[in-house]
Protein backbone atom coordinates (compact mmCIF):
# COMPACT_ATOMS: atom_id res chain seq x y z
CA UNK A 1 0.00 0.00 0.00
CA UNK A 2 1.12 3.26 -0.75
CA UNK A 3 1.04 5.84 1.76
CA UNK A 4 0.04 9.27 0.82
CA UNK A 5 1.43 11.92 2.84
CA UNK A 6 -1.17 14.52 3.74
CA UNK A 7 0.06 17.85 4.70
CA UNK A 8 -1.43 20.02 7.36
CA UNK A 9 -2.96 22.26 4.79
CA UNK A 10 -4.77 19.42 3.09
CA UNK A 11 -5.91 18.10 6.44
CA UNK A 12 -7.37 21.44 7.26
CA UNK A 13 -9.26 21.51 3.97
CA UNK A 14 -10.76 18.04 4.41
CA UNK A 15 -11.81 18.40 8.05
CA UNK A 16 -14.76 20.59 8.73
CA UNK A 17 -13.67 23.93 9.96
CA UNK A 18 -14.26 24.50 13.61
CA UNK A 19 -14.69 27.92 14.94
CA UNK A 20 -11.47 29.15 16.24
CA UNK A 21 -11.71 30.21 19.81
CA UNK A 22 -10.52 33.70 20.23
CA UNK A 23 -7.44 34.05 22.23
CA UNK A 24 -7.94 36.07 25.36
CA UNK A 25 -5.90 39.15 25.55
CA UNK A 26 -4.84 40.93 28.68
CA UNK A 27 -7.40 43.72 28.15
CA UNK A 28 -10.42 41.39 28.11
CA UNK A 29 -10.40 40.42 31.79
CA UNK A 30 -10.13 44.10 32.66
CA UNK A 31 -13.12 44.94 30.43
CA UNK A 32 -15.23 42.15 31.95
CA UNK A 33 -14.40 43.32 35.45
CA UNK A 34 -15.25 46.92 34.53
CA UNK A 35 -18.53 45.79 32.96
CA UNK A 36 -19.49 43.87 36.10
CA UNK A 37 -18.50 46.83 38.27
CA UNK A 38 -20.57 49.21 36.13
CA UNK A 39 -23.58 46.88 36.21
CA UNK A 40 -23.29 46.71 40.02
CA UNK A 41 -23.12 50.51 40.24
CA UNK A 42 -26.18 50.80 37.97
CA UNK A 43 -28.13 48.46 40.26
CA UNK A 44 -27.07 50.42 43.34
CA UNK A 45 -28.02 53.72 41.68
CA UNK A 46 -31.42 52.36 40.66
CA UNK A 47 -32.06 51.11 44.20
CA UNK A 48 -31.01 54.49 45.58
CA UNK A 49 -33.32 56.21 43.07
CA UNK A 50 -36.26 54.07 44.19
CA UNK A 51 -35.58 54.83 47.87
CA UNK A 52 -35.27 58.57 47.23
CA UNK A 53 -38.47 58.56 45.17
CA UNK A 54 -40.30 56.81 47.99
CA UNK A 55 -38.87 59.28 50.51
CA UNK A 56 -40.05 62.21 48.40
CA UNK A 57 -43.56 60.75 48.12
CA UNK A 58 -43.67 60.17 51.88
CA UNK A 59 -42.46 63.71 52.48
CA UNK A 60 -45.17 65.13 50.19
CA UNK A 61 -47.87 63.14 51.99
CA UNK A 62 -46.56 64.17 55.42
CA UNK A 63 -46.34 67.85 54.39
CA UNK A 64 -49.89 67.78 53.01
CA UNK A 65 -51.18 66.20 56.22
CA UNK A 66 -49.36 68.78 58.36
CA UNK A 67 -50.70 71.62 56.20
CA UNK A 68 -54.25 70.34 56.57
CA UNK A 69 -53.81 70.04 60.34
CA UNK A 70 -52.39 73.56 60.52
CA UNK A 71 -55.29 74.98 58.53
CA UNK A 72 -57.79 73.05 60.56
CA UNK A 73 -56.46 74.33 63.87
CA UNK A 74 -55.09 77.72 62.73
CA UNK A 75 -57.65 79.63 64.78
CA UNK A 76 -57.29 77.44 67.86
CA UNK A 77 -55.47 80.11 69.85
CA UNK A 78 -58.01 82.83 69.11
CA UNK A 79 -60.92 80.48 69.87
CA UNK A 80 -59.37 79.56 73.22
CA UNK A 81 -59.08 83.28 74.00
CA UNK A 82 -62.72 83.95 73.00
CA UNK A 83 -64.28 81.15 75.07
CA UNK A 84 -63.98 83.07 78.39
CA UNK A 85 -65.84 85.95 76.75
CA UNK A 86 -68.72 83.60 75.98
CA UNK A 87 -68.64 82.57 79.64
CA UNK A 88 -68.90 86.23 80.68
CA UNK A 89 -71.83 86.79 78.34
CA UNK A 90 -73.63 83.77 79.80
CA UNK A 91 -73.01 85.07 83.34
CA UNK A 92 -74.32 88.53 82.36
CA UNK A 93 -77.46 87.01 80.84
CA UNK A 94 -78.03 84.79 83.89
CA UNK A 95 -77.53 87.76 86.22
CA UNK A 96 -80.00 89.86 84.22
CA UNK A 97 -82.63 87.09 84.37
CA UNK A 98 -82.21 86.47 88.09
CA UNK A 99 -82.11 90.04 89.31
CA UNK A 100 -84.38 91.71 86.82
CA UNK A 101 -81.92 94.55 87.12
CA UNK A 102 -80.99 95.89 83.70
CA UNK A 103 -78.21 97.98 85.19
CA UNK A 104 -76.33 94.82 86.25
CA UNK A 105 -76.92 93.28 82.84
CA UNK A 106 -75.61 96.41 81.15
CA UNK A 107 -72.49 96.40 83.31
CA UNK A 108 -71.89 92.72 82.53
CA UNK A 109 -72.26 93.24 78.80
CA UNK A 110 -69.95 96.28 78.91
CA UNK A 111 -67.32 94.22 80.74
CA UNK A 112 -67.69 91.47 78.15
CA UNK A 113 -67.37 94.00 75.33
CA UNK A 114 -64.14 95.37 76.80
CA UNK A 115 -62.82 91.84 77.29
CA UNK A 116 -63.64 90.96 73.70
CA UNK A 117 -61.87 94.10 72.44
CA UNK A 118 -58.75 93.27 74.43
CA UNK A 119 -58.66 89.73 72.98
CA UNK A 120 -58.95 90.84 69.37
CA UNK A 121 -56.32 93.52 70.00
CA UNK A 122 -53.91 90.77 71.09
CA UNK A 123 -54.29 89.32 67.59
CA UNK A 124 -53.55 92.60 65.84
CA UNK A 125 -57.15 93.75 65.30
CA UNK A 126 -57.96 97.41 65.89
CA UNK A 127 -61.06 99.53 65.44
CA UNK A 128 -61.17 102.34 62.92
CA UNK A 129 -62.01 105.59 64.68
CA UNK A 130 -63.99 107.38 62.00
CA UNK A 131 -66.20 109.90 63.79
CA UNK A 132 -64.95 113.46 63.28
CA UNK A 133 -62.19 112.47 60.83
CA UNK A 134 -61.83 113.26 57.14
CA UNK A 135 -63.59 110.72 54.91
CA UNK A 136 -61.05 108.16 53.66
CA UNK A 137 -62.35 105.79 50.97
CA UNK A 138 -59.63 103.31 51.94
CA UNK A 139 -61.09 102.97 55.46
CA UNK A 140 -64.66 104.23 55.22
CA UNK A 141 -67.73 103.33 53.22
CA UNK A 142 -70.11 106.24 52.80
CA UNK A 143 -73.71 105.21 53.36
CA UNK A 144 -74.95 108.70 52.60
CA UNK A 145 -73.95 112.32 52.34
CA UNK A 146 -75.70 114.82 54.58
CA UNK A 147 -75.71 118.61 54.57
CA UNK A 148 -74.09 120.06 57.67
CA UNK A 149 -73.41 123.70 58.44
CA UNK A 150 -71.19 123.02 61.46
CA UNK A 151 -68.72 120.55 59.87
CA UNK A 152 -66.53 121.11 56.81
CA UNK A 153 -67.40 119.08 53.70
CA UNK A 154 -65.95 115.59 53.58
CA UNK A 155 -65.96 115.04 57.35
CA UNK A 156 -67.47 111.92 58.95
CA UNK A 157 -70.40 113.15 61.04
CA UNK A 158 -71.97 109.82 61.96
CA UNK A 159 -70.89 106.20 62.15
CA UNK A 160 -73.42 103.39 61.70
CA UNK A 161 -70.94 100.52 61.98
CA UNK A 162 -67.32 100.40 63.14
CA UNK A 163 -64.59 99.29 60.82
CA UNK A 164 -61.69 97.01 61.71
CA UNK A 165 -58.05 96.61 60.69
CA UNK A 166 -55.90 93.53 61.24
CA UNK A 167 -52.18 94.34 61.20
CA UNK A 168 -53.05 97.46 59.18
CA UNK A 169 -55.01 95.44 56.61
CA UNK A 170 -58.65 96.43 56.20
CA UNK A 171 -60.96 93.73 57.54
CA UNK A 172 -64.17 95.76 57.27
CA UNK A 173 -64.66 99.43 56.38
CA UNK A 174 -66.49 101.75 58.74
CA UNK A 175 -70.02 102.56 57.52
CA UNK A 176 -70.30 106.35 57.78
CA UNK A 177 -72.33 109.44 56.96
CA UNK A 178 -70.27 112.22 55.36
CA UNK A 179 -70.94 115.94 55.59
CA UNK A 180 -71.36 118.18 52.62
CA UNK A 181 -71.75 121.90 52.17
CA UNK A 182 -75.41 122.95 52.26
CA UNK A 183 -76.83 123.93 48.93
CA UNK A 184 -78.13 127.43 48.66
CA UNK A 185 -81.87 127.80 48.24
CA UNK A 186 -83.35 129.89 45.43
CA UNK A 187 -83.94 132.76 47.82
CA UNK A 188 -80.32 132.67 49.05
CA UNK A 189 -78.98 132.55 45.49
CA UNK A 190 -81.21 135.49 44.47
CA UNK A 191 -80.05 137.49 47.47
CA UNK A 192 -76.42 136.81 46.57
CA UNK A 193 -76.86 138.08 43.01
CA UNK A 194 -78.78 141.27 43.81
Amino acid sequence: MTKIKITDEEKAQKEPKQAEEPKETKAEPDLKAKLQETEQQAKENYDRYLRVSADIENFKKRAEKEKNETLRFANEEIIKALIPILDNLERAIDHGRESGNSKGLLEGVEMTYKSFLSVIQKFGVSQIEALGTEFDPNLHEAMMVQEDTQEPPGRVISQAQKGYLMHNRLMRPAMVVVSKKPELTEEETEEGTV
